[in-house]
């Protein structure tokens, strides 16, 4: 495991433009997540107002709805490193202004332009990681940036926590404007080539939108993805409406409790998503996909008959060790499913859905808590996560499983495949009389050497 752990890092030194997404991805996530707990800080401050807050939320999100519906193309189209930069610049802008800003409506529209640039940046990463590295580093460099998101995700939140209670939520936003600028840098050094499609596609916008479309209901891989994890979405909208309620009231924990309860959700994300490229390579997609699927429904399910917050905790961050692993074979999946040209626009498509489903899911999730209460909202979801294993079972058996090519083994596995061609051929060479040094130095050869 160590080896596996010690050959993904190792990748940041052998490739120098994986290098540079990854730490502007780094610094790009970081600066998402702290301004999602700074901005619902400065509208709660302004308004008081839970309808705010819901308006926040709603602008986060539905504009990556709206682009993967209607502007999927764009990624495929525009050069996406240019994509990446000018969605790192907007979302910069936006925090510098934001500072000024006292009124709710113009918060939240800030915060709409910060949400399409959020939209567009993340699909043009997905979309050109695959052109960066080699088909044997794939599923390693899909690991290693979906652990940085979830690293971010960890980090960005309580870093934001610190800024706020010490300084407000002025330096806060100062400090988000600082991490898309450095993640535009590091961008900018990329050569754009290496993450543009290699064809250009010129067919019209809306036959392009209808391809994509057509694209993500045709292809094996791409369906799996968003039949399983649309329906994953709506537990995941079920766990997230309960959790402050199941953690400080259900389980008497406070705030104290609760901010342990999602630290514990994020640690679990990082380490599935981690090694998750190791579970893929020995196991395979059709073990892999549907057994953390399987996990997060017994973690949480556990969890949610939890008599204290440190079980619920543990179990949440079993559940959520799943949840990281099943991210990493959403992307491996989009990455087999869609040709370059196109994968932008997948990405897309399923983010949008993806999205829009959790949105749906959410409102449902309120009523379902008001009425039969968090423990059960848990309980809930941990049943439907099974649904999503049992369909992902289904989806995958028929997918063909991406190994190394026969007659490429490395490492230790290479050594046994020619020990045991060596040890066949001094048999047939014993059986017919001839000598064993022969198998080690056939005479063409050393008379090659011989002067």
């Amino acid at each position: 495991m160590l080896l596996g752990a010690t050959g993904r890092l190792s990748l940041l030194r052998r490739n120098r433009g994986f290098a540079l997404l990854f730490w502007a991805t780094a610094g790009s996530a970081i600066g998402t997540y702290l301004a999602a707990l700074a901005l619902s800080v400065h509208v709660y401050d302004v308004t008081g107002s839970g309808r705010w807050l819901a308006a926040l939320l709603i602008a986060d999100f539905v504009p990556i709805v709206l682009i993967g519906l209607t502007l999927g193309p764009l990624v495929d189209r525009l050069s996406r490193k240019r994509l990446m930069i000018v969605s790192d610049l907007v979302r910069a802008l936006t925090f510098v202004i934001l500072p000024f800003v006292d009124e709710p409506g113009a918060i939240v529209a800030v915060a709409a332009v910060n949400g399409i640039a959020t939209g567009f940046f993340r699909p043009a990463v997905w979309a050109g990681l695959p052109n960066l590295v080699t088909d044997d580093d794939r599923e390693q460099a899909t690991s290693m940036l979906t652990t940085v998101e979830n690293v971010a995700w960890t980090l960005g939140p309580a870093v934001a926590g610190l800024l706020l209670a010490s300084n407000g939520v002025d330096v806060a936003y100062w400090v988000n404007a600082v991490t898309f600028v450095l993640s535009a840098a590091l961008v900018s050094r990329i050569p754009g080539g290496m993450l543009r499609s290699e064809d250009r596609i010129t067919k019209g916008h809306w036959r392009e939108l209808r391809e994509g479309l057509g694209l993500v209901v045709s292809s094996r891989p791409l369906v799996t993805v968003l039949v399983v994890w649309s329906t994953a979405g709506v537990a995941t909208a079920c766990i997230n409406v309960a959790e402050v309620i199941f953690a400080k009231h259900d389980l008497g924990a406070g705030n104290i409790g609760l901010g342990f309860l999602v630290s514990a959700t994020g640690v679990g994300l990082v380490i599935g998503s981690f090694f998750a490229a190791t579970a893929l390579r020995a196991l395979g997609m059709r073990r892999v996909y549907p057994g953390a699927l399987a996990l997060m429904a017994a973690g949480f399910g556990l969890a949610s008959a939890s008599p204290t917050i440190v079980f619920a905790a543990v179990l949440a961050a079993v559940a959520t060790i799943g949840n990281g692993a099943a991210i990493v074979c959403n992307q491996v999946l989009v990455q087999r499913g869609a040709p370059d040209a196109m994968r932008g626009r997948a990405l897309a498509v399923l983010m949008s859905t993806y999205y829009a489903i959790l949105g749906l899911s959410m409102a449902g999730g309120g009523l379902l808590v008001d009425s039969v209460g968090a423990r059960a909202s848990w309980a809930v979801a941990s049943g439907i996560f099974l649904v999503a294993a049992v369909l992902a079972v289904g989806l995958t058996a028929g997918l063909r499983e991406e190994r190394a090519p026969a007659g490429e083994p490395s490492g230790i596995e290479r050594i046994r495949v020619l020990m045991e061609e060596i040890d066949e051929t001094r048999q047939r060479e014993q059986q017919r009389g001839a000598p064993d040094v022969a198998v080690l130095a056939p005479r063409d050869a050393e008379s090659r050497l011989t002067p």
